[in-house]
């Protein structure tokens, strides 16, 4: 991110000039944050989204008003009217989506705490736009005035996407998926992104929020992971494009004329910033001090929104004050890189925190796949290596994988729901897939994208319980050992053996209970949406068991 900044500035109006406009190209270049936030949109759902609610209103709200309050405070203090030192926090207290959630990505800290509270923040503050609008506009701006309507516009958007992505965005992709073109499907969701955020933009609401919320409508589809792949290669190329040209936009003429000016701002606005981030993350429960730090660094800059506020404060800033405005803010973009650095070189090694590390790489293609090398995992491994069969392990958890080797087990750490891991692992080219990972919404995670992306493999699934075999069916997973079950009809069986029932009767009655049980599991299936008839099936299940063993012990023996 840094090279991209600093190779703008090379090539800008104030470098060797190949680009003389860097707002032309700041245009096109902000469709890559727009893919971004999509992208960030499918990682979750509507719950949550709703989850975070505390984050999004809560921290979100202190934070812009607590900036705004302190800029405005220092600006009056200094000497400043209100109405500039007002508009100058309010386009101070925006962080930048980009920039933010790019170095969280690239860092793999999104989905920590602290990577989860600034996202939550960013996105509150996209919320914020028409609210901060409306305010500059009764300061006296004249440009993007806007009046109580535009903001009934946009919530009736808002309501009508929600609506469209349920009732007529997923029928329309899942015809386009049919027609098998990969061209057709890769355009249909270009102009599903940028359609949305046009929309969005229409009604004066951010771009990035209307990208986010189709993403969110789309997170449980189950196209989900061809979107991902066909979007990140142009989210990559224009977000490298967009930090090119905010280094474009970068007025060296300002800093030759007053270097000390706008080094000094942007310290001392960038401090201030990590100050209140800090103080407001710990009021709110982030008590560790590496989630407070990094939700601190992650949203020091000043967001690409400060420069629509501040055109649109025309009226009210003199050209000279907008000018430098827009220095700082540029300049603080640039701060971002080099601090995230720092953090993680002094302040997390400091603090004792564990950084998460890459995936290993994998160099070998074998006919199985074990996804999970716990407990259930490590005994499947254990027959195949006794029978000579090559499997290749995955696991997500780097202490246990650390542990596993050290008693000579291959295992490779990696988050087995990543289609570019499964790949690595030769999935394309294996027959069989073992699903043993413990967390639930992991395993079913997997089971869908192994289901949807190598539909030739055989997958056998760990499930815990009757729900999670239930999800992994819904995924279409039909091969699925609950991991107590077994073990379970084993030990009754003993105990009948213990109380005197003959061997060849225990063997029976374990056979015809399991026979039975995985009948009432497929009907409890079919009814799963429905509590009352879920809650019949069972009572229903339990009597026909009664009456098949009381039928048994009425037989002459």
């Amino acid at each position: 991110m840094l090279g991209y900044l600093v190779a703008g500035v090379a090539i800008g109006p104030w470098g060797l000039r190949l680009v003389a406009d860097p707002k032309t190209v700041l245009q096109i270049a902000e469709f890559g944050v727009v893919l971004l936030l999509f992208l960030v949109g499918l990682e979750l759902n509507a719950q949550r989204v709703w989850a975070l609610r505390r984050a999004i209103f809560g921290l979100g709200g202190v934070q812009v008003a607590a900036t705004i309050a302190a800029v405005t405070g220092i600006g009056v203090a200094l000497g400043q009217p209100l109405a500039v030192s007002a508009i100058a926090g309010m386009g101070f207290a925006m962080s930048s989506t980009a920039i933010g959630l790019a170095t969280l990505t690239e860092k793999n800290l999104l989905p920590t705490p602290g990577g989860q509270a600034s996202f939550a923040v960013l996105l509150f503050q996209d919320l914020a736009v028409i609210p901060l609008l409306l305010v500059v506009g009764l300061l006296g701006g004249e440009a993007e005035t806007l009046k109580w309507a535009d903001a009934a516009k946009a919530l009736g958007m808002i309501a009508l996407l929600i609506v469209a992505g349920r009732l007529l965005v997923r029928p329309a992709l899942r015809y386009v998926a049919e027609s098998r073109l990969r061209e057709v499907f890769v355009g249909f969701s270009l102009l599903l992104v940028l359609g949305t955020a046009a929309l969005m933009e229409w009604v004066g609401l951010s771009m990035a929020l209307g990208a986010f919320l189709a993403g969110v409508l789309l997170a449980e589809s189950e196209y989900r992971h061809e979107l991902e792949l066909d979007i990140d290669p142009f989210k990559g190329l224009l977000l490298g494009l967009f930090f090119m040209a905010v280094g474009m936009s970068v007025d060296l003429g300002l800093f030759l004329r007053i270097p000390h000016v706008i080094l000094a701002l942007t310290l001392g606005l960038v401090a201030l910033k990590m100050l209140l981030l800090f103080y407001s993350a710990r009021l709110f429960g982030y008590c560790r001090g590496t989630d407070a730090g990094l939700f601190a660094v992650a949203l020091s800059q000043v967001g690409e929104f400060a420069f629509v506020l501040f055109t649109a404060a025309a009226n009210v800033l003199p050209p000279a004050t907008i000018a430098l405005l827009n220095a700082v803010v540029a300049t603080s973009m640039l701060t971002t890189p080099p601090l995230m650095m720092l953090y993680q070189r002094f302040v997390v090694p400091r603090l004792g925190a564990r950084e998460e590390r890459a995936a290993d790489g994998i160099r070998e293609s074998n006919p199985v796949i074990i996804a999970g090398f716990g407990r259930f995992g490590q005994i499947v491994g254990r027959i195949l290596r006794v029978k000579r069969i090559p499997f290749t392990a995955l696991d997500s958890n780097q202490t246990h994988v650390d542990f596993v080797r050290k008693f000579g087990n291959k295992v490779y750490y990696g988050d087995a729901s990543r289609l570019d891991l499964l790949r690595a692992a030769g999935a394309e080219t294996a027959k069989v897939f073992v699903l043993a990972i413990d967390d639930v919404e992991a395993s079913t995670r997997t089971a869908q994208l192994v289901r949807a992306q190598f539909p030739h493999l055989k997958v056998f699934a760990r499930a815990r319980n009757r729900q999670h075999a239930f999800a992994l069916m819904d995924a279409g997973v039909r091969n699925i050992i609950r991991e107590t079950y077994a073990s379970s009809l084993e030990m009754a069986a003993s105990v009948l053996e213990a109380l005197g029932t003959a061997p060849a009767a225990v063997r029976d009655i374990v056979r015809k209970f399991r026979q039975h049980d995985e009948a009432t599991l497929a009907a409890q299936y079919e009814v799963k949406e429905d509590e009352a008839k879920f809650t019949a099936a069972a009572r229903e299940a339990a009597q026909q068991l009664e009456k098949l063993f009381e039928a048994d012990e009425g037989k002459p023996g």
